[in-house]
């Protein structure tokens, strides 16, 4: 099996490994057909610029990934911010465009997970919505896949398979491989090969990183490896509960607010052989600079609690 595509999957760079992959994770995540990019960002790119057409409303919550923004900005669409996780807000937003004399199809966008904070929107509300409206639900499941769900299948698993919901899974956070996988109604997956620019020139992705992405997949749905994460994820709670924003996820922020403040703090926290990243705006917004402390299956509790000890030194108990 080749290790490089050599080209673009229009072109010469279409492989078997390919085509094996979206058939399998179109099963998997039972929905009618899937499509593998080389990464999320060029995913969101062709999703937003190609799909909501002129004339249409996108309507995204403010706190999603730049990656939508800059194909939104790409796109044909209006698009309009509404409140994080706030359902009215999105509620509100459709009804005055509506008001103001818009007719074309809506697109509701949000994550499941948030990267950042690591809360999960509120998709059965969102997904009544959407229905309401006869608009389209495009779900980001980048944090949620590998960890949450049936199989590992992420928190809308439940959604996948209705005719107006699309969902992207990116390989390379839970599966730790490579790539993006969108998922959806097939009229619109051909769509994107026909439209979506990242697709089209774009080299495609190594069909090694596609054979090892469908066994990633298989890996993930076993759910000893899931529960095993979660108990982590409960004894961090405790452990790390005076410093850090419980989420009820593995991704656990700990905001400090001051840019140089979370800069010392993590280069403490590198110094001791913690992978804890500091995050600044415009990442986040402004005086929410944070630790950005994500658990996985590399980490065991002992090391959980020598996490507390630091921290505890660095900032003080709490």
């Amino acid at each position: 099996m080749p290790v490089g595509a050599g080209g673009s999957r229009l072109l010469r760079g279409n492989c078997p490994a390919h085509e094996a992959l979206e058939a399998f994770a179109a099963a998997h995540f039972r929905s009618e057909a899937a499509l593998y990019f080389a990464n999320g960002f060029a995913a969101n790119g062709a999703i937003f610029a190609s799909l909501p057409q002129r004339g249409d409303l996108v309507v995204y919550d403010v706190l999603i990934h730049a990656s939508v923004h800059d194909g939104m900005r790409l796109g044909r669409a209006e698009f309009v911010a509404a409140q994080h996780n706030d359902v009215d807000s999105f509620a509100e937003t459709i009804a005055n465009w509506r008001q103001a004399g818009g007719t074309g199809r809506v697109w509701i966008a949000v994550e499941s997970l948030y990267s950042m904070d690591g809360d999960r929107a509120p998709l059965d509300d969102l997904a009544a919505l959407a229905s309401h409206h006869e608009a389209f639900f495009l779900v980001d499941e980048a944090h949620a896949t590998g960890v949450f769900g049936s199989a590992g299948r992420g928190l809308a698993a439940h959604l996948d398979g209705a005719e107006n919901v699309i969902t992207l899974r990116t390989c390379g956070k839970g599966l730790g491989t490579e790539g993006a996988l969108v998922c959806g109604p097939q009229v619109l997956m051909d769509f994107l090969v026909n439209r979506g620019r990242s697709f089209i020139f774009s080299t495609a992705p190594s069909p090694l990183m596609a054979a090892v992405t469908m066994d990633a997949i298989r890996l993930a749905a076993d759910d000893v490896r899931r529960m095993k994460l979660q108990t982590l994820v409960d004894h961090a709670v405790q452990r790390l509960k005076p410093w850090a924003v419980i989420s009820g996820s593995q991704i656990m922020p700990v905001i400090l607010g001051d840019d140089v403040q979370t800069m010392a703090a993590a280069g403490a926290l590198q110094k001791a052989g913690f992978d804890v990243r500091g995050i600044r705006p415009p990442t986040v917004p402004e005086g929410t600079s944070r630790l950005r402390i994500s658990l996985t299956l590399n980490v065991d509790k002992a090391k959980i609690d020598t996490l507390a000890e630091h921290l505890s030194d660095i900032l003080g108990p709490r």
